[in-house]
């Protein structure tokens, strides 16, 4: 699932969806703005194989435990947020 497996194919693995997700970020999005970058960037490539809103959400979960993607006030940034700005 994380990886490419028999039955997840390598543009379907999580490390590649996540992958493309990190490069939608360029600036901070919401979550709803990243979904529909990421899939222009998905039909604009040719990646034919389905990834649901579902499977997203899983590999926006996978970055945000390796650290490489955070929500802050109901934006997505990739990198590192200002901890003393962030309210806990």
């Amino acid at each position: 699932m994380i990886t490419p497996t028999k039955g997840i194919s390598p543009d379907r693995a999580l490390l590649a969806v996540g992958a493309q997700i990190a490069m939608q970020l360029d600036r901070p999005l919401t979550v709803s703005q990243a979904w529909a970058k990421f899939r222009e960037w998905r039909e604009s490539h040719s990646h034919t194989a389905p990834v649901s809103f579902g499977w997203f959400v899983l590999a926006l979960d996978m970055l945000h435990a390796l650290d490489v993607v955070h929500l802050h006030e109901d934006l997505l940034y990739k990198g590192v947020v200002d901890a003393s700005s962030a309210q806990r």
